[in-house]
């Protein structure tokens, strides 16, 4: 808390609590919407975010913090404006909650420069649009759905399909090939999923340009709300000061728009389609609208979306799904058959994937390999009814072709190394175009399926 803040004057008083919401009664006039508020507590303080101006001398504000001991008459001072948060070269390293307080036990970060966690978008006229790929070293993402350089990009699918174990490894990929900084929001996560991810990119090596911030499953929705656009004013930050490519990692952008509708329900409004808030549109472009790339530097966002019940035309999901360059679609029965990262090759996309962007060669093989793919899905049905050898002599060769596409497509990771015991590899684009070419013209046609399976390139794997 600055001085500023301690010797202001109360703007009201609480008039009402109910849960996390609070009405207070002002005595002039009303704090602006999205204005923070602190009411002071033993030992602490409760801040509030103002949500909606009841009448002209009372508001409703959804509580960040627990509302235990706050009481009606309670004094409510201001704090100045909207919540902010301390932004510093020093976060990097740093694991920190929606306010910027630590949470890893190490010394606060110095409040001498102050952000909003509310910032409006970059003006249109300094946005730079994407204009080329991001590489990964994760082959089926850099071959069939890479990611644009400045661009969002979303991994949509139910739960236990590797959302999050996928995320890790684009924090690894940015650190280790591009020298960049990593932003990880973590929305609604629980406390055992923050601290394995803490202690994983401690043993990784990639928490050095990383900043880790969580708003937790046990919080407040408004603090679960705030979490991802605390993570954003920090890589705004970054990527003003830094000029570094900075990639931002939500996980998980449903639980944000999950906080939306409980803060929407709180506040007494009607619910919209299937139950969601009628804010949903207004509040995802909001985010989203954020995630750019100026002159100064590039934001690249990865979010995690969470599909419920394998639903892609849930109204959350098909929001989320507008703003995005990139659509990563993870399969259970990719999962099933053991191929990780679970990547389904036909329904993933990228706008990029055009020849002016990726050029005649990577868009040749791309669609080669989704051909393949595709024609080997359109016979697994008769495969299982007559049996391989009922196919014509061109389809058996298109199908053993592309069993083996699919699973050369697998890639074991450095951050399941330890649990996997297989070591990670990176893959560069070049090389995994010239397996793939090599697969289509029949070069491998001799070599094993299951010489394919987890490895990086195919140098040595011949007949």
């Amino acid at each position: 808390m600055s001085d500023a803040e301690s010797a202001a004057a109360p703007v009201g008083v609480v008039e009402e609590v109910s849960g996390p919401v609070v009405d207070v009664a002002c005595g002039g006039a009303l704090p602006g919407m999205h204005d923070a508020l602190r009411v002071e507590l033993d030992g602490g303080q409760c801040v509030l975010e103002v949500r909606h101006h009841l009448d002209a001398r009372r508001l409703r504000a959804v509580a960040l913090h627990a509302t235990a001991g706050l009481r009606r008459g309670a004094a409510v001072y201001p704090t100045g404006g909207p919540l902010r948060v301390p932004v510093t070269r020093e976060c990097l390293g740093r694991v920190l909650d929606v306010f910027g307080a630590p949470l890893d036990g190490g010394p606060p970060l110095p409040r001498a420069m102050l952000r909003a966690v509310s910032e409006p978008p970059a003006p249109i006229s300094e946005v730079k649009g994407p204009e080329a790929i991001l590489e990964t070293g994760i082959k089926v993402i850099d071959l069939l759905c890479p990611f644009v350089h400045g661009g969002k990009t979303g991994l949509f699918g139910g739960a236990g399909v590797g959302k999050t174990v996928l995320i890790m490894e684009f924090m690894h990929a940015i650190a280790s090939l591009h020298q960049g900084v990593s932003v990880f929001a973590g929305v609604g996560e629980r406390i055992r999923e923050a601290h394995e991810l803490w202690r994983e990119m401690q043993a990784a090596k990639v928490l050095p340009s990383t900043v880790l911030v969580f708003g937790q499953m046990d919080e407040s929705p408004g603090v679960r709300f705030r979490a991802g656009a605390t993570a954003l004013a920090y890589a705004e930050y970054l990527r003003d000061t830094l000029g570094k490519e900075v990639l931002v990692l939500m996980d998980n952008a449903f639980r944000f728009v999950q906080a939306g509708s409980e803060i929407s329900g709180l506040l007494g409004r009607m619910p919209a389609t299937v139950g969601y808030q009628p804010t949903l549109a207004t509040e995802v472009a909001e985010m989203q609208d954020r995630i750019s790339s100026t002159d100064a530097g590039a934001i690249t966002g990865v979010q995690a979306v969470y599909v419920p019940a394998d639903d892609m035309t849930d109204p959350a999901v098909s929001t989320i799904l507008g703003h995005l360059d990139t659509k990563i679609i993870l399969s259970r029965a990719q999962a099933s058959r053991g191929i990780y990262p679970a990547v389904d090759p036909l329904r993933s996309a990228s706008k990029l994937m055009d020849r002016h962007t990726l050029g005649d060669r990577h868009y040749a093989v791309a669609e080669g390999v989704r051909e393949c793919l595709a024609r080997y899905a359109e016979l697994e049905d008769i495969i299982a009814m007559l049996g391989l050898e009922e196919l014509a002599v061109a389809d058996q060769r298109v199908v053993r072709r592309a069993r083996k596409l699919q699973r050369y497509l697998s890639q074991p990771f450095y951050v399941t190394a330890t649990h996997s015991g297989i070591p990670g590899v990176s893959v560069p684009l070049a090389d995994t175009l010239a397996d793939c070419e090599a697969f289509l013209l029949g070069r491998y046609d001799d070599v094993g399926e299951e010489a394919c399976y987890m490895r990086g390139t195919m140098a040595g794997a011949a007949p």
